[in-house]
């Protein structure tokens, strides 16, 4: 059995694949991942990788589709753009790594092709070759809606009719986030590369410890979230910790109890915390829910607003808007029973869902194999 699996070049987009694609290679398939950019540093080098687009600039790409769209641009970097704006970025993404990700589909002859919402050139190869694609979620978001979104662009874009349905859609969203999905539950489980780090982090400290992590993706304009944690931590009795702290943060004195960090693995790292601030990416908040983690998101561009939104409704964490975090929502974030008692939870519901080796048989038989 050959299995291609196919993510949009950005790691926030390989990592929710790369537990099924494990799980699909110890059952036995030969199984290769197409993406590119910082998604190949992602990928664990149990699985075979293929840069899909090696001279793909990104920034500059969508910072060009962008300016032809100012209004759409507006709404994105608030938060409020629905999926016309993640449509046509990754639409437009998968139509240039198309030629690439269905010549790698043909070369080893693929029965199977996995691939994520925002990949519509996994779509693609399926549809060329005639074998089962399946959908798997990685984020908050239907997957179905934003599949819909990228892959109208990216078959206007290719001259294409229409992409058969997937043959399986995998869900990983906790229903008590969003509600009842179609789709095969699939467990969210946090993976991280091994690298060295400050071991130290994994386990608990005399005072409550707050982690604060940013985006792996650049945003327009100056980034202020870990300023603005370290300046509101200044006088709790908290011990901060900032993770890959930016520029703007290593130029500055520290206050007391706030220090920083290198890279930092997550699922290691997270269970000996109190809480974590971050950004709202998808792959950050799923793994610290799993993790039973409170957290503190700042809202902001793409589905980062969304993602705030339905954690604080759920009441495992806090929302907050963009410059507004206060010492107040730190010393709530590690010390308030009620949200501890909510991100747990969650973690309990994400822990009952069938794990992807449970997951891996059906989607084989689609396959006829």
């Amino acid at each position: 059995m050959r299995v291609l699996v196919v993510a949009s070049p950005l790691t926030g987009h390989v990592l929710p694949l790369v537990p099924l694609a494990l799980a699909l290679r110890a059952a036995g398939a030969e199984v290769v991942m197409a993406t590119a950019g910082d998604g190949m540093a992602a990928c664990p080098p149990q699985l075979s990788s293929v840069d899909v687009a090696p001279r793909l600039r990104l920034g500059p790409l969508f910072g060009s589709l962008m300016l032809r769209h100012p209004r759409l641009a507006r709404r994105e970097l608030d938060g409020r753009g629905g999926t016309a704006a993640v449509g046509l970025l990754f639409g437009t993404l998968g139509a240039r790594t198309a030629d690439r990700v269905v010549g790698l589909a043909r070369r080893m002859r693929a029965d199977l092709v996995v691939h994520e919402p925002l990949a519509p050139a996994g779509a693609e190869a399926a549809a060329r070759l005639g074998v089962p694609a399946v959908l798997v979620e990685g984020n908050l978001f239907d997957a179905g809606v934003l599949r819909t979104a990228a892959l109208d662009v990216h078959r206007r874009a290719r001259g294409l009719d229409d992409v058969p349905a997937p043959a399986a859609v995998v869900t990983t969203a906790p229903p008590s986030l969003v509600g009842a999905r179609e789709g095969r539950p699939m467990r969210f489980v946090p993976w991280t590369p091994e690298r060295p780090f400050d071991e130290r982090l994994t386990r608990p400290a005399d005072r409550p410890r707050v982690l604060v992590s940013r985006s792996t993706v650049a945003t327009p304009g100056r980034d202020r979230l870990m300023s603005d944690v370290a300046a509101a931590a200044a006088g709790t009795d908290l011990e901060v910790v900032l993770v890959r702290p930016d520029r703007l943060v290593q130029r500055r004195p520290l206050p007391p109890g706030v220090s920083t960090t290198d890279w930092l693995p997550f699922p290691r790292v997270l269970p000996a915390a109190a809480g974590v601030v971050h950004h709202g990416g998808a792959g950050t908040l799923l793994t610290a829910l799993a993790c039973g983690v409170p957290q503190l998101v700042v809202r902001g561009a793409g589905d980062r607003r969304t993602n705030a939104d339905l954690l604080a409704a759920r009441g495992a964490g806090i929302g907050v808007e963009p410059g507004e975090v206060t010492a107040a929502h730190l010393e709530r974030l590690a010390g308030d029973p009620a949200l501890s008692a909510a991100a747990r939870e969650v973690a309990d519901e994400i822990a009952a869902m069938p794990p992807p080796a449970d997951v891996v048989p059906d989607l084989l038989a689609l396959a006829g194999r």
